[in-house]
This record gives C-alpha cells, structure tokens and sequence, in this order.
C-alpha cells in the first residue's frame, strides 16, 4: 500500500487554488512565511519556488527573529518523506525548503511556476556567509569530520576575512537525537552564532534541527555534503552534469558502496510517481 497518496498540484491558472489552502496551514512562528514565488508539494512533501537572494535574505530574517529551519531538499529527500509519514512532517514543518535538486526544479516548473530555479547547498552556504561577513552576523557549522570542518573553516575565513566564525563542532557519530542535549544547546547559544550551517546528512540532518530548533535562536541550515564540497574532499560533479540533471550519476560513480541505493533505489520510484503526480494534475487542469 502506498505510504501517502500526494496533493495534486495543478498546472497553469488552476494552481492556485490548492497553495492558498497550504498556506493556511503553514505555522507562522520564527517569522516564516510563503516564498515570494509559491511552492509545490511534490510526492506530498513541499518545495519552495525561491532563489539564491531570496533564500539568504529568509535565512537570515530567521537568524535576527529567532530562528528557523531550512531544508535543502533533492530527490532524496523527497523519497524519504514519502516513504516516512513522520519525516515527511518534519521537512513540511520547516520554514524553508528549497529546490536543491535538478528534478525538484523540473517538477516545479511543471507544476505552473515557470521560473522556478535551483538553490544548491554548496553554493547557498558561501552566498550566505557573504551576506552574513557583510552584515555582521555570525556563523557555525555542525556537522562533518574534524579534518573536514577545520579546512572548511580555513577556506571560508580566506574568501571571507570578515566573517565571524563563532562555532565549529564535528560531533562524534550518533542517531538522529529524539531530544536535545543541553550541553550542546549552551555551548551553540554561548557561541553568538546566528545561523548555523548542519552537515549531518538527511535524513539526519532534518531530524536533528527538528529536535533542536526550538532550543536555539539560531537559523538552521541543512546543507548536506557541502562542507565535504567546500573543503574539497569531495569532487563536485560538472556543471553541465549538474544542469542536465546527471549530479547523481557522477556521485554514485565516485562513491558506489555509500550511495547505490539511495539514487538506484530512489530515483526510478521518484520518475515513476512524480510523472504519475504530474499526470493527474494536467488531467485535474484539463477538467476545470
């Protein structure tokens, strides 16, 4: 049985009514609200129609209103929260969840919002720590290894003299926490840090700012491998890959042991049911 039979989002001048209803539902604390553009909700799970600029500018709103939780989301994702209910929630939950993945972008133009277009981890987290050096505002990072987080560090602090590093920590591995510790808490809120940039993986990833977002006043980031991309222990596929959708393809061939399943598991189950989601909302269209 399916976990979850998806919203259908309709194309063209029909779309709106389904968004207007999300948006009700929406929770309005920590200062969140609609991206400018819209959002879809692809497999059940929603996707914010954004932008780098306007991204950042939410990103930090959150850091100076008292937090917030933003998703960085690809088909991963994606099929994650269709196949869990409960984390499924948990990215819906979330002030902020942008189109990191090509397909997410495909599928949300599909879905009537034509200029909809990519914000990638490894490049939103530079373009944020540029506006944060510019205003001042503090930073950290949670998440990666020891190695990887001190390079990282290195590198932004060359490109950003400016920048306030306030915290930096590699936790030792662990499950994804059902409550926050309070030592980690005191330490992140003692820093001054204002955003804090969470490289932990998802689902992990997620789950964590889930647990911890209303323990701390910081905005959370989840940019999944990014730090390993920025500090350059990992290759980035290239950008014509990357444009044509194929970022998958160069990841699994660099690393097949770790990521087989994620994109040989996940992303025919995503081309199937998002193209069936697609289907219903053009024959919704063509019935109103």
């Amino acid at each position: 049985m399916d976990p979850v039979e998806e919203p259908i989002e309709p194309v063209g001048p029909a779309l709106e009514r389904n968004g207007d209803t999300q948006d009700r539902e929406r929770k309005p604390e920590r200062g969140a609200r609609p991206a400018a553009r819209g959002h879809r909700h692809l497999l059940g799970m929603r996707v914010d129609a954004t932008d780098y600029l306007e991204a950042t500018e939410r990103i930090l709103e959150m850091a100076e209103t008292g937090g917030g939780m933003s998703c960085i989301a690809n088909v991963h994702m994606v099929m994650e929260a269709w196949d869990d209910p409960g984390f499924r929630r948990v990215v819906n939950d979330a002030e902020l969840v942008t189109p990191d993945g090509v397909p997410l972008v495909w599928s949300l133009r599909a879905l009537g919002i034509p200029d909809a277009s990519r914000v990638y981890g490894p490049d939103l987290t530079p373009v944020v720590c540029a506006e944060a050096e510019r205003r001042g505002v503090p930073v950290g990072f949670l998440g990666g290894t020891p190695a990887v987080l001190e390079t990282l560090c290195q590198e932004l602090k060359q490109r950003f003299p400016a920048l306030e590093i306030a915290f930096a920590h590699s936790p030792a591995w662990a499950p994804a926490p059902t409550a926050p510790d309070t030592e980690l808490v005191q330490d992140i809120e003692d820093s001054g840090a204002q955003v804090l940039f969470v490289g932990l993986g998802c689902p992990k990833q997620e789950r964590w700012m889930s647990v911890y977002r209303e323990s701390l006043s910081c905005a959370l980031v989840g940019v999944g491998a990014a730090f390993d991309f920025l500090a350059g222990e990992k290759a980035q596929a290239p950008a014509w890959l990357q444009r044509a959708g194929l970022e998958w393809a160069f990841r699994l061939a660099c690393e097949p042991r770790r990521l087989w399943r994620r994109y040989l598991w996940h992303n025919p189950r995503f081309a199937w049911r998002i193209s069936q989601q697609l289907r219903r909302a053009r024959a919704e269209v063509s019935r109103a």
